[in-house]
């Protein structure tokens, strides 16, 4: 690492020089040029971002866990493999011009950091960080060094999420003040993403052949192996992910937050029905709600996410017998909107009929449209055509944080007031540390920004 060090630091002495705060261009890359991929996190969604990246292209990879990385090694043998990618930095650093990171949340911002203070673009499956100043350091990163950022939340690119924006400002809708987001019962049997532990703390067993545990960790606090932290069930510990929320708040929140231009709530609020003593993993039920102010002549909106519940009461006027497991309603005083988890599927509630006829003479599409759930071809283009996507940093960062503040509420209960100048929850100092987390000696980053 010490090449890596040095280089971090005459950067950032060169910046502190010269004054500069943003770089005010991104690194250039003509649409011919055929960029070098770095892919950290090989298996699961890793597998689905770098599978569409060419052979050649794909010159590194690199993961912690055998397990998850043998057949992604296999399918691109030509590529450069390793277990740490500071190494991998080390070593390559010259021959990388973008980089795809698909670990477990918490190593998210370490491995985004190296790659942007070297001049890498960065695509981070979403949710975009574990923490508050994580999300905040980011967006300010993709800026000061002047590269194409994406968070891999597919619907984002979809003509369902442009459809919600579009109707919304074409005066649909009407004014929307509600919001009401859901996800069905969290499954916690052993091979689901939320298998829950028999005692907390877990109880110890003994680390995998083929997983590097220490690396695994990465900025976490050190604490002994339970079968359940990995490769797969790690989301509902919140010392490794954000829990249901935080997973699917890229999909499900998306569309209300983009139309709606919700920005940072005043005021989140958690019901929880049985929240887990030492509120280290997901509780089972529970239901947050943000209060948002209003927005210029947006009024103020309250969005309410329902989880472990079955479903919210059905209300009379819309019209539906049924909802879907998972989805989300945009309630406005002329029309109401609806989605599924994701925001790919919009409509009206209105009878079939009337959307058909809606549909015949819907609003302008104002909106470019790009390849149907395709993050990582639009970052890609981005990148070629010196633009940014529409997920990009700077846009993405902020939806995450909204709903980590919402996480926060979600793991402690009561009422956070939100200080979002300051990144306080107020009155409640006890939840700073979890605002902006301790990092593990040997993986701090972003203090010079």
């Amino acid at each position: 690492m010490n090449n890596l060090s040095r280089r971090r630091f005459l950067h950032s002495a060169a910046v502190a020089g010269t004054g500069a705060l943003f770089i005010p261009h991104f690194i250039s890359c003509a649409p011919s040029t055929k960029l070098r991929y770095a892919v950290i996190g090989v298996g699961g969604r890793g597998e689905a971002s770098w599978s569409r990246i060419p052979e050649d292209q794909l010159v590194a990879m690199c993961d912690v866990d055998d397990r998850m990385s043998q057949d992604g090694f296999k399918a691109r043998p030509k590529a450069k493999k390793y277990k740490d990618f500071r190494v991998m930095f080390d070593e390559m650093a010259k021959e990388i011009d973008a980089v795809i990171i698909a670990t477990p949340d918490h190593t998210h911002f370490p491995a985004a950091m190296v790659a942007m203070e070297l001049g890498k673009h960065v695509f981070v499956e979403k949710p975009l960080t574990h923490s508050i100043w994580q999300s905040r350091t980011l967006k300010k990163a993709a800026k000061h060094y002047g590269v194409v950022s994406q968070m891999g939340n597919q619907g984002h690119t979809t003509n369902g999420i442009r459809l919600v924006k579009e109707w919304y400002e074409a005066g649909v809708l009407g004014e929307v003040k509600e919001v009401i987001a859901w996800q069905g019962k969290i499954d916690f049997e052993k091979d689901s993403y939320f298998a829950s532990p028999t005692t907390f703390p877990p109880q110890i067993d003994k680390v995998p052949n083929g997983l590097d545990w220490d690396l695994w960790q990465g900025p976490a606090a050190e604490k002994p192996f339970n079968n359940l932290y990995a490769p797969r069930t790690w989301r509902g510990f919140y010392d490794y992910g954000n829990g249901k929320l935080g997973d699917w708040c890229c999909h499900t929140l998306d569309a209300p937050f983009w139309a709606l231009d919700l920005g940072m709530p005043h005021t989140v609020d958690a019901v929880i029905t049985d929240p887990v003593p030492d509120h280290s993993f997901v509780a089972t039920e529970s239901v947050v709600t943000w209060q948002f102010g209003a927005r210029g002549n947006k009024a103020p909106v309250t969005m309410k996410w329902v989880e472990g519940f079955e479903k919210p009461a059905i209300r009379p006027e819309w019209g539906v017998a049924e909802l879907p497991d998972g989805g989300m309603i945009m309630i406005g005083d002329k029309k109401t909107l609806i989605t599924g988890g994701r925001p790919n599927d919009a409509r009206l509630l209105v009878p079939e009929e009337e959307m058909k006829e809606f549909l015949k003479n819907a609003p302008a599409q104002t909106i470019p449209r790009i390849g149907e759930e395709q993050p990582v071809e639009e970052w890609i283009d981005a990148i070629k055509n010196n633009t940014l996507p529409g997920s990009n940093f700077d846009y993405s960062a902020s939806l995450v944080e909204m709903a980590q503040v919402g996480v926060l509420a979600q793991r402690f209960g009561g009422t956070i007031n939100y200080d979002a100048e300051n990144m306080k929850a107020v009155g409640r100092p006890e939840l700073d540390a979890y605002i902006r987390e301790p990092m593990r000696k040997g993986w701090v980053y972003g203090e010079n920004l």
